[in-house]
């Protein structure tokens, strides 16, 4: 079943939009904490992200380059916006599509199912990366080597995606610390060594060692 993240700070057109996804056999989660988006994006992993851009605290267009920090998955916008610039903008970001309030909701399912048939043809492929006999499963936020398993947490697994995008390259520490940060003005650098050196040592645990290796004054690796 594919999982659909609905941040809609309408509490009525959240309703009636996640009723129809259910009838259509969609899970929705409906996401009502407007401060931890990333925190329900995490935890609940989903295959597309219908977003409005009129939401409390941050709009839609902050949410949208947070979650194209970490993630391809495909972002539909909600909007009562009807500028041509609004909808400049979300593509721009990355968003896949941008629908206008009030809309038809088949026409929102067909959109929907579009972009879900198009993305996860080869659905397997598209929730998993794998390096060095690691297999990194996106959907529940878990490792698997050698027969063994370990889940990660919201930053470990920000962290590892973001290596696991660039192997062979060495990843900055300013990178890692944007990516998971970037809404945050004072972080302690020290930070950032605690959550790579815990998920160093899950994967350690698993029987693989030195998968992410240090590059001093430059970042991390993986080679």
């Amino acid at each position: 079943m594919f999982r659909i993240m609905l941040v809609e700070d309408d509490e009525k057109i959240r309703r009636i939009v996640a009723d129809t996804l259910s009838k259509w056999k969609y899970e929705v989660t409906q996401v009502s904490s407007f401060e931890q988006v990333m925190d329900e994006f995490t935890a609940s992993q989903p295959h597309l992200v219908l977003l409005d851009v009129n939401l409390p605290v941050y709009d839609g267009f902050y949410w949208c380059q947070q979650i194209r920090a970490v993630s391809k998955v495909p972002i539909i916008f909600l909007s009562s916006r009807n500028q041509n610039m609004d909808v400049i903008m979300a593509i721009n970001m990355g968003a896949d599509d941008f629908v206008q309030k009030p809309f038809d909701l088949g026409v929102l399912v067909a959109k929907v199912s579009a972009l879900l048939r198009r993305n996860y043809t080869y659905q397997d492929e598209s929730l998993q990366m794998a390096h060095r006999q690691l297999t990194f499963h996106l959907s529940n936020s878990s490792v698997e080597y050698g027969g063994q398993t370990a889940e990660l947490s919201r930053n470990e697994f920000i962290i590892l995606q973001t290596m696991m995008r660039n192997i062979g390259k060495i990843v900055s520490r300013d990178s890692l610390m944007q990516v998971l940060w970037s809404d945050e003005q004072f972080i302690d650098d020290n930070t950032l060594t605690v959550n790579v050196n815990r998920l160093r040592r899950k994967i350690a645990l698993l029987g693989l060692e030195d998968f992410i290796v240090t590059r001093k004054g430059m970042g991390y690796i993986i080679e």
